[in-house]
């Protein structure tokens, strides 16, 4: 089964952050991950957040590019699980 994994809220509701720009993908495509392992690097106007995988399975397919810009609930990839 495949699943898509969307970009979550990071913060506070108040302070939540609202998107920022793909700095680093830390898993290749075809990857074996473990829930909580490292995804990829987000940058934003006030830091950088590390995106750990949602949950185990199999990096089939990267829907955002280094350097692109994304917002909170859009699709970065999909996971084989």
């Amino acid at each position: 089964m495949q699943i898509e994994v969307c970009l979550p809220s990071l913060g506070d509701d108040d302070d939540a952050v609202k998107g920022g720009t793909i700095s680093e993908w830390l898993v290749e495509v075809g990857s074996p991950m473990a829930e909580g392992d490292d995804l990829l690097e987000l940058t934003t106007d006030k830091a950088a957040f590390v995106l750990p995988a949602p949950q185990r399975g199999t990096l089939v397919e990267r829907k955002v590019n280094e350097g692109d810009d994304v917002a909170v609930g859009d699709v970065i990839c999909i996971i084989e699980v």
